[in-house]
């Protein structure tokens, strides 16, 4: 676990706790969850449980074991929304602690971002459609249902 706690530090206790409205499903190794932000629907993450700072610090089969549930997720996006693509991005350096982003890509997004990093949109852009139960609980529970199916 890192020295200082991180956002994902704070949303696995969340979690763990009942009280993040995010989680898709727990995993084997951790926790899917729908990110804060959907303007691309159905970006998620997968949070490890516990934390570690980086994916080699989990040994073999627990790290075998993430990236295994990262990609469940991504094959789960594929079935319940209407993405082409599915981009996986464990980067870790705004919050030092292993989270995997897991981006369903679309065909109505523009040709100057749809074949490049999500990160190529402007920051303002990404941040458009705020996570809400309301809106985005359909697209959780049916997450869920196919993680469900697949455990």
């Amino acid at each position: 676990m890192s020295g200082h706690p991180t956002v994902i530090h704070e949303r696995v206790a969340q979690a763990r706790d009942g009280d993040n409205p995010t989680v898709i499903a727990r995993m084997a190794s951790g926790w899917a969850v729908l990110g804060d932000h959907q303007f691309l629907p159905g970006y998620a993450l997968l949070l490890p449980d516990p934390v570690v700072v980086h994916v080699t610090d989990l040994d073999p089969g627990r790290r075998a074991r993430y990236l295994l549930d990262m990609t469940r997720v991504g094959e789960a996006l594929l079935e319940v929304t209407d993405s082409y693509r599915i981009n996986y991005e464990i980067l870790g350096n705004t919050a030092p602690a292993l989270h995997a982003h897991v981006f369903a890509r679309y065909l109505w997004e523009p040709d100057e971002h749809r074949a490049v990093p999500v990160w190529s949109y402007p920051a303002e852009t990404l941040r458009t459609v705020p996570f809400s139960l309301e809106e985005h609980g359909g697209l959780r529970g049916a997450l869920a249902d196919v993680l469900a199916q697949d455990g």
